[in-house]
């Protein structure tokens, strides 16, 4: 099975300690967001988990427990936008982010990397031709690498409209202009772009929609075939196989103003002052009525050898 780490939180940035204490201990408790009651208790090996997906804007805190995640595939996606501190108050500057990018990428792989440009929103402060001219600084600075690199046009969910109420969408006219100009500069640069959640919009440049986290890419990643269960996606747009995730909700300090997952900055401090290292779970720990089920887990590894191994010998 695959393990995902950052669908609701960034775990590298904030959390490393702790997950390195789950890893160590070989399993992880996670909490239902919509029964908090319930509890899954997921191990954490090599023999079950297939690979170990990462989605963060800092991937520094955990360079120093690389000998821990070795014995794992691993995916790890890595943000990296032109927008400064009134958007993003506490993501690290870029160029040290970028440069992490890069040591990682030595220890894993380029194909085990991928770079996300998003969300992006147009404003007087971030112009098209802004947003063109750092996603070629930054393509040039990534090249090789990574392979692959996603971008997204800004969803204004509720939580992000109560954040963020200046944001608008993006219109089709920009997202033409920007899907055409980065497919050129991914070209120049060796990437793949990936558009996450936006159809078939940008296809016709040669930008590849299929999803952002699809099977293959897990495949390509660990080179191994994967047969995987059946699953509806999240979203009617959305392409990508949405594996368990660990984290939690409310408590990504980055505090990034067109966040999904968090709802306010208050909310997000009371999670994580509740948060313990020790603790089997993200936030907090067990409570009288929780109730641990344990959660079906097994290989999806094919047995049979796939035309990725032959190409990899």
């Amino acid at each position: 099975m695959i393990i995902n780490t950052g669908q609701r939180t960034d775990i590298p940035a904030f959390y490393a300690d702790w997950f390195a204490n789950r890893l160590r201990e070989g399993y992880v408790l996670v909490r239902n967001p919509y029964d908090p009651k319930s509890i899954s208790r997921y191990r954490l090996t090599p023999d079950v988990v297939d690979c170990i997906g990462f989605c963060t804007k800092n991937p520094e805190p955990m360079l120093k427990y690389m000998d821990l995640l070795k014995p794992f595939h691993q995916f790890w996606y890595v943000t990296i936008t032109p927008y400064g501190k009134e958007i993003e108050p506490h993501v690290p500057n870029k160029l040290k982010v970028l440069e992490t990018f890069r040591r990682l990428s030595e220890t894993v792989g380029p194909g085990s990397m991928g770079w996300r440009y998003d969300p992006i929103f147009i404003s007087s402060t971030y112009p098209v031709e802004r947003h063109i001219r750092a996603f070629e600084y930054m393509a040039k600075e990534l090249s090789g690498y990574t392979r692959t690199a996603v971008i997204s046009f800004i969803d204004l969910y509720e939580k992000t409209k109560r954040n963020f109420p200046e944001a608008g969408p993006v219109s089709t006219e920009d997202r033409l202009t920007l899907g055409k100009a980065f497919v050129d500069i991914g070209k120049k640069y060796g990437m793949t772009i990936r558009p996450c959640a936006e159809g078939n919009l940008l296809a016709r440049f040669g930008a590849d929609c299929s999803g952002c986290m699809t099977i293959s890419m897990y495949e390509d990643a660990i080179g191994q075939r994967l047969k995987v269960p059946r699953q509806a996606p999240a979203r009617k747009q959305c392409a990508c196989y949405l594996s368990r995730d660990i984290g939690a909700y409310n408590t990504c300090g980055h505090l990034c103003r067109y966040c999904y997952a968090n709802c306010d900055a208050d909310t997000v401090r009371r999670n994580m002052l509740k948060h313990d290292p020790q603790s089997p779970l993200l936030i907090g720990n067990l409570m009288p009525g929780d109730t641990i089920n344990e959660a079906q887990q097994e290989s999806w590894i094919d047995g049979q050898i796939s035309m990725i191994q032959l190409l990899q010998k």
